[in-house]
């Protein structure tokens, strides 16, 4: 037998290796559409105040809009006057200790408009957070939304001696929940700690 057999021939092509078949493509998922009455509300406060205001999400019944404290007393009198929405359900506070900074977020709806029954409109700003607080004597100050919205008067108080955000032209300050005295830092601020613990 021939060696010369097991040889393969100068003209033969060396045989490619064979690669796997690309993976089957997953259908694209189509990008869910943005309700359009929703989308609706955010783009009326957009139109009416630009690059004042961001639209941090809108979804079905929920609306959220962003805004520097020094423009959320327009912005909310265009949500009242402009888009119907008559009253405040709840006003909370977010402490961003590490932003320097403490969020105040305004649920607002109607009772007046039909069509706005199951929307809320969240509207929120930002105040400086002071790392020593002397609340309605430091930097952390909000301009009030009372003389538009009647319903956030204890809500605003309430954010004031929890977070010690002070609402500037709110007719009463005063502590709603805590003792007239007390000294210490505002309880839902995240450094606070309970003494003793």
């Amino acid at each position: 037998m021939s060696s010369d057999s097991e040889k393969p021939s100068a003209d033969a092509k060396p045989q490619e290796k064979k690669t796997p078949p690309p993976p089957a493509k997953k259908p694209e998922e189509k990008s869910e559409d943005l309700p359009a009455f929703e989308k609706g509300i955010s783009d009326k406060i957009i139109e009416k105040f630009g690059d004042k205001v961001e639209s941090i999400f809108v979804k079905q019944d929920r609306v959220g809009i962003k805004v520097g404290k020094e423009n959320i007393h327009d912005v909310a009198e265009f949500i009242r006057d402009g888009l119907n929405f008559d009253h405040v359900e709840s006003v909370s506070g977010v402490d961003y200790p590490q932003d320097k900074e403490i969020e105040v977020v305004y649920h607002i709806g109607s009772y007046t408009d039909s069509s706005l029954a199951s929307q809320i409109l969240v509207l929120s700003t930002r105040a400086q957070r002071e790392e020593n607080p002397i609340p309605g004597n430091d930097a952390t100050k909000l301009p009030t939304l009372r003389d538009i919205f009647y319903s956030v008067e204890f809500h605003e108080r309430e954010v004031f001696e929890m977070f010690g955000v002070y609402f500037e032209g709110h007719p009463d300050n005063r502590r709603l929940l805590l003792p007239e005295d007390w000294a210490d830092l505002p309880p839902l601020r995240k450094d606070f700690t309970i003494k003793g613990r």
